[in-house]
């Protein structure tokens, strides 16, 4: 009997040593609560590390002696590394599952922002822009994987406050960024500070992240047609990212050539959008909870409609101001509620669902904010919004034909 016992005190500091140097606890010996801090910690990483070199393209551009056209050109790169990574992200989180892939592919993406810092000409920031994309591409898939089955575990919908903390994590980046730009530090020095905050975080939550993921139903081809749901659900990402990408890129210029507002005042419309954005998401779970995922995602995109309108129809101060309130609480839940649906309508493995979905989606970001610049281009700024403002209500009317959504 005394043998027994020791043999097996043993083998219990032996599998504690074990996953002390390995970094891993067992999944029964992580609480709902520590295991949620811990994704929404890496949600904080990306939006952290994302706005930290958002803050800096205009001393970038300075540095390397770049064009509005230049840098405008050179900006393609990350979006299109992280549109040709996409089907390719969705199978490594398959098969090696969500926490594997972030625990290494976040690290990338800090490592990846320093190089961005080290760029002294064009084509190197190109570069590294691109790859800034593919492991920006590989956290986004790996870590929206993580949310959903974190929301399997709660059996409750938490997706939004994950995306709320990625929000709050832009305007931490964007602060962090003036600070540092205050302190006359050098981008490169700002990313590394950066890099170590993501490294500390990576290190230190890893353990508690999810382990294993859902296996695809069945053997598909690397490149295949996704089923219909994905198709209508990416239609509903793609409409919501192009009024996102609206605001994000032109909310500036529509306030400072349509509202006519005073230069101290031509942030307004977009800190207002983006408060109202990251308020909704933190509010967003509570809503569903109560109203359910579909009348939530109408009521969204009635008020995308609305507050663009409001916007285009009364290009005052106050009411513009009100305008893109209502917008970002129209936006704050799509995408979350849109990712956590495909996830589990889907006959294939989460990773697979939110890369065909975001696939179609994130084209909008694309597509939209050139959209606008054409359209104003032909008649005026005014127009081309109150054509962004008609994706909203496509939305409404996608998710009314939704059963799935029921």
């Amino acid at each position: 009997m005394e043998k027994t016992t020791t043999i097996l005190r043993r083998s219990v500091v032996k599998r504690f040593f074990i996953n002390t140097l390995t970094g891993t606890v067992p999944q029964a010996h992580v609480q709902r609560s520590t295991m949620r801090i811990a994704v929404s910690a890496f949600y904080f990483c990306m939006g952290f590390s994302f706005a930290s070199w958002a803050s800096r393209i205009p001393d970038i551009k300075t540095k390397l002696h770049l064009s509005e056209g230049e840098l405008g050109t050179i900006l393609l790169a990350l979006p299109i590394g992280q549109l040709l990574m996409m089907p390719v992200s969705g199978r490594l989180v398959t098969k090696y599952g969500s926490k594997t892939i972030l625990s290494f592919a976040i690290l990338l993406y800090a490592i990846e922002l320093t190089n961005i810092g080290w760029a002294t000409r064009g084509w190197q920031l190109a570069l590294a822009l691109f790859v800034f994309g593919i492991v920006g591409n590989m956290s986004n898939i790996s870590v929206n994987t993580q949310g959903v089955l974190a929301e399997k575990i709660y059996g409750r919908p938490i997706m939004t406050t994950f995306h709320g903390v990625w929000s709050m994590a832009g305007f931490s980046g964007a602060l962090v960024g003036l600070l540092m730009m205050n302190l006359n530090l050098a981008p490169r020095q700002h990313f590394f500070v950066v890099a170590a905050l993501v490294f500390v975080i990576t290190f230190s939550a890893r353990r508690y992240l999810i382990t294993g993921t859902q296996a695809p139903t069945e053997k598909k081809k690397f490149f295949s047609r996704p089923e219909g749901i994905l198709v209508k659900l990416g239609i509903i990402a793609f409409c919501s990212m192009a009024a996102e990408g609206a605001m994000f890129d032109w909310s500036g210029v529509y306030f400072r050539e349509v509202v006519k507002t005073p230069e101290s005042l031509v942030i307004l419309g977009y800190t207002t959008f983006m408060i109202m954005m990251a308020t909704g998401r933190f509010a967003g779970d509570r809503v569903i909870g109560r109203f359910g995922r579909k009348k939530t995602l109408q009521v969204s995109g009635l008020f995308v409609f609305i507050g663009l309108m409001i916007s285009v129809l009364f290009p005052y101060l106050v009411t513009a101001t009100i305008g893109f309130f209502i917008v970002g609480l129209g936006v704050s839940s799509v995408i979350p509620t849109v990712y956590s649906t495909a996830a589990r309508s889907a006959k294939v493995s989460p990773g697979m669902a939110l890369a065909g979905v975001s696939s179609i989606g994130f084209l909008g970001f694309l597509i939209g904010p050139p959209l606008i610049g054409y359209i104003a281009q032909i008649s005026s700024l005014r127009y081309s919004f109150a054509v962004v403002a008609l994706f909203g209500l496509c939305v409404s009317i996608m998710v009314s034909k939704l059963k799935v959504m029921d």
